[in-house]
């Protein structure tokens, strides 16, 4: 794809990448947000204050630069950059402006040793990325719009039925208002909400967490302390209000069409995706094992709805650990998943699928007891609730 020579240069900047790549992304995102304001929107901004989403682009770039020789093994990481970004609805012209801002900070960190060469092979290396993540985009846009129920942009969805389901995490029933059905989606996707709260417009991403051959787009919001979106929903949107929605998104997704046993291990509001899961397979007779962690029944979401479903079904046994239960909570185990305990809840040959959902330190712990238990790593699956991180050290 591109010349020995602009490889050589793209190479050249992978030690400098290792060293200060963060600090390269963090300027990216500065300027470019003071620049284009307009961009804040789609952008959390608890990701960028944490310094997750400078950290996330830093691993992307430095893998693009050490694979440029070899890009189909970055293959297997696209489709997830494609769905975010159409979730969120990039358009062809925002990258441009992304080009441009990158080679700024990268000349303005590396100083002279990014000479006007390796700017001129870094501008050809990223044109080419984004021309392929447009063309890939567009073509999900076109497919997503053409489907029974699809559009393309945003939806005016009506607010039909406002659920509490813990102290703090509530569900919102979205219909159309328009007669029209809605798209179809896959269970783990997810909706964006294009908001405009107090003149500060935002786009925030929630799992679809019904079954996904309702009339119905379910969304189970966590209140989170100060998060300005999850507040104003619990708080100020009622039933009959309206929301502006992208189509639902996502490649983190169920297998429905496995055969061999699934494990869902959550922790917190990592349950929501995982309770679409639970809906579309419970009645299939596939050995379900619905493990999942809270600190105390009064957090907990859903736990009526999957007792029920596990005593509907006998291939559903639902296990919980709370660890920092209250008096009268009804917790299976105190303290947190271990080990021997995902152990006893999968077959002798570890052929299982296990999803894992929740906190990133959560997640850790289960991708680390998957791996050591010798779970094959195609059958480990995970999602992150914002910028990819990584699971293992190092």
């Amino acid at each position: 794809m591109f010349s020995p020579e602009t490889i050589s240069l793209i190479q050249a900047t992978v030690p400098l990448l290792k060293a200060r790549g963060e600090e390269i992304t963090q300027h990216f995102y500065r300027t470019m947000l003071d620049e284009h304001p307009e961009l804040k929107a789609f952008f959390n901004e608890a990701h960028q204050v944490h310094g997750t989403q400078a950290r996330a682009l830093a691993g992307a770039v430095l893998a693009y630069a050490s694979h440029i020789d070899r890009l189909e093994a970055l293959a297997p990481a696209l489709p997830r950059i494609v769905q975010k970004h159409v979730s969120l609805g990039v358009q062809p012209d925002h990258y441009p402006i992304v080009g441009d801002c990158l080679l700024r900070a990268i000349r303005h960190v590396l100083g002279e040793v990014a000479t006007d060469a390796i700017i001129a092979a870094w501008a050809e290396a990223y044109g080419s990325l984004a021309q392929l993540l447009i063309d890939a985009e567009e073509a999900v846009y076109v497919q997503t719009a053409a489907q029974a129920g699809g559009w393309r942009g945003e939806r005016r969805l009506r607010v039909a039925r406002k659920v509490p389901e813990s102290d703090i995490i509530t569900s919102f029933y979205l219909v159309a208002d328009d007669g029209e059905p809605l798209a179809p989606f896959l269970a783990g996707q997810y909706l964006t909400l294009v908001l405009n709260i107090a003149g500060q417009p935002l786009r925030r991403q929630y799992s679809l967490s019904d079954a996904p051959d309702q009339p119905w787009y379910r969304i189970s919001v966590k209140r989170e302390p100060g998060g300005t979106a999850s507040n104003w929903l619990h708080d100020q949107v009622e039933v009959g209000a309206f929301l502006q929605v992208q189509p639902p998104a996502g490649e983190f997704t169920l297998d429905d069409q496995a055969r061999r046993p699934l494990l869902l291990v959550t922790g917190g509001v990592g349950i929501t995706p995982a309770m679409a899961m639970l809906e579309k397979t419970a009645a299939s007779g596939r050995p379900i094992r619905f493990i999942h962690a809270a600190r105390h029944g009064g957090v907990h979401a859903f736990r009526e709805r999957v007792d029920q479903l596990a005593q509907a079904h006998r291939n559903v046994e639902a296990v919980y650990l709370y660890d920092s239960p209250r008096v009268g909570d009804r917790p299976h185990a105190v303290g947190h998943i271990d080990r021997d305990l995902l152990a006893r809840h999968m077959p002798d040959d570890r052929d299982v699928d296990l999803y894992l959902l929740g906190p990133k330190p959560f997640m850790q712990a289960i991708y680390a007891h998957g791996l050591a238990l010798g779970v094959p790593v195609a059958q480990l699956r995970y999602e992150f609730f914002g910028p990819t991180e990584a699971l293992l050290p190092g």
